[in-house]
């Protein structure tokens, strides 16, 4: 008789890893898709790392089941039911594995070597993938165990929460500010921090019951300086542009001169754009790229400075795939006694790793977001001289804001650890790798990379010679499960919201675990969407190939 197969996670540790391989070796002779996660020898390990391993695997939908083995059972079962979507029961019989399914939909098994034959084992685990999930008074049950208290009160939000993890987990994500932050990021930021008011900074608050959060944003303050070789941080900005709008305030009144790189060359909104308040405050002058390498041509640049002398100079980009000289810019704003700002925001994980130049010792002023390449929570950060601390502190409060986000400072700081530490160099160097390889690649297929390629995370596609337009390709890619943003290149001749290129970064893709040999297959699923792009039914396909390809990179939560 046949029986249904399915894609089983299975983990153990020395106290059952013969019990273990028994099971193995029953479930791939009936015919389920089994990985083995070990442990394979007697010697002592941490159950935890196996449970986490297949917890999670069953968690994002790579694995239809899991199953733990241990001593007791208990201790995994402890450590899998720590993830979210996974139902761990450590049972005892074959009725126990039965009823499990039944009631509870269990999607892991736990097993105990000490008290459970192998013939036991086995027939327990037949029983417990034979067996479906009964529904019905069991569903508000299993709803109120499952630990989440949206799932419960507001089935309408948890329900978008959950289809967006799955979009998250399935899609190949290139939006080039976008990043997976880390699960102690993200713990920060969910804590009960939120709960505290804290006008005021460190030592100097306006509300009591503060000694723990000053810790904290000291804690914040002191990574981000030694991250950045800083004199004075602020970490306190709700976002990037509420760390430029202190910094113009700090320094500069209405009507003053600012230099600022064109929104429509790869600057931001905050650089002065007329439909942002930096454009309406201030008197905008825009330096942008060269038309015919699309690189920033600092001789130009110099000469309109030197002729205009404003007293800001702002310098950082959105869509700027190049190495931008600071020290060149630090230079000609100490020479027309300007202001040199510097937005690092798309760049600072580049910068913070070392693989890619550090604005700090040449710029008055250095703002930030903490997402991005930094891979942090959503949020802004300010760098500054000794000689202006108390002015920016000033402006962001009580200038612009009330009272300071502390869970989101709290992530703030754990990001800035993670950031120190030596593995992010290798990330940062890796997220370079890939967007010089997917640059290639894509070159390869015909589409011109601006600029002629990348030096950091980003890249703008010209897709004209591809009888596109931004538009129309992120739809059709968002099709096939690849997600960019449509995007205006330099001297574009298409329209703001039919802009001719797409933007492209590697962030998320790297922290998922790809290497240039991965994104080039990346580029080969973009090239083969864009190929065809009004072809839903193929474009459907492809998506399906890029749910399979993703699940090799398993986001880190």
């Amino acid at each position: 008789m046949s029986h249904p197969t399915f894609r089983i996670a299975i983990g153990a540790d020395h106290g059952a890893v013969d019990l273990k391989n028994a099971v193995v070796k029953h479930l791939k002779a009936v015919g389920h898709e089994i990985i083995d996660f070990g442990t394979q020898g007697h010697e002592s390990v941490d159950y935890a790392d196996y449970a986490n391993l297949v917890a999670r695997n069953v968690a994002d939908g790579t694995y239809d089941f899991g199953i733990l083995a241990c001593t007791s059972g208990v201790g995994m079962s402890i450590a899998a039911n720590r993830h979210r979507h996974v139902r761990a029961a450590n049972v005892r019989s074959v009725e126990e594995a039965t009823i499990t399914r039944q009631h509870n939909d269990s999607n892991v098994l736990c097993l105990a070597g000490k008290t459970t034959d192998e013939a036991t084992a086995i027939a327990m685990a037949d029983a417990f993938l034979s067996t479906a999930f009964e529904g019905g008074r069991h569903e508000e049950r299993v709803c109120k165990s499952s630990g989440s208290r949206i799932a419960e009160t507001d089935p309408a939000v948890y329900a978008a929460i959950t289809a967006e993890e799955q979009r998250q987990r399935n899609n190949i994500e290139l939006i080039a500010s976008e990043n997976f932050a880390s699960p102690a990021v993200m713990e920060a930021q969910g804590s009960l921090l939120t709960n505290k008011y804290a006008e005021g900074y460190p030592g100097k608050r306006w509300y009591g019951g503060c000694e723990n959060v000053d810790v904290i944003e000291q804690l914040a303050i002191d990574r981000l300086k030694q991250l950045f070789g800083a004199e004075h941080a602020n970490v306190q900005p709700h976002s990037g542009s509420q760390a430029n709008t202190a910094v113009y305030f700090s320094v500069l009144k209405p009507g003053d001169k600012i230099f600022t790189m064109d929104l429509a060359h790869g600057g931001h909104l905050t650089h002065g754009h007329k439909a942002n308040f930096s454009g309406r405050f201030y008197d905008v002058t825009h330096y942008g790229v060269g038309k015919d390498d699309e690189r920033i041509n600092y001789d130009e640049l110099e000469k309109t400075a030197r002729e205009l002398k404003p007293a800001l100079i702002t310098v950082g980009a959105s869509a700027y795939s190049r190495i931008i000289d600071f020290e060149r810019m630090g230079k000609l704003a100490r020479e027309i006694g300007a202001y040199l700002f510097v937005d690092m925001a798309h760049i600072a994980g580049l910068v913070a790793a070392g693989v890619h130049p550090n604005p700090v010792p040449h710029a008055d002023f250095v703002t930030s977001t903490t997402h991005k390449s930094l891979r942090g929570p959503r949020g802004g950060i300010i760098l500054c001289k000794e000689e202006f601390a108390k002015k920016i502190d000033s402006q962001v409060f009580p200038g612009i804001q009330g009272g300071p986000l502390m869970h989101v400072i709290a992530a703030k700081a754990v990001c800035f650890g993670e950031a120190l530490k030596p593995e992010f160099k290798e990330y940062s160097a890796q997220v370079v790798k890939n967007a010089q390889a997917i640059a290639a690649r894509l070159t390869q297929h015909g589409f011109r990379i601006c600029s002629g390629g990348t030096d950091n995370h980003v890249m703008l596609v010209d897709l004209r010679n591809k009888n596109l337009n931004g538009t129309d390709a992120s739809h059709a890619l968002d099709e096939a499960g690849i997600t960019v943003n449509k995007n205006g290149i330099p001297f574009d001749t298409g329209s703001p919201m039919k802009p001719s290129g797409i933007r492209i970064g590697t962030p998320a893709v790297t922290t998922r675990g790809m290497k240039e040999s991965d994104v080039e297959q990346v580029a080969d699923f973009i090239h083969e969407a864009l190929s065809d792009h009004t072809n839903v039914a193929k474009l459907h396909a492809i998506r399906e190939r890029v749910f399979a390809f993703n699940r090799a990179f398993p986001l880190p939560w």
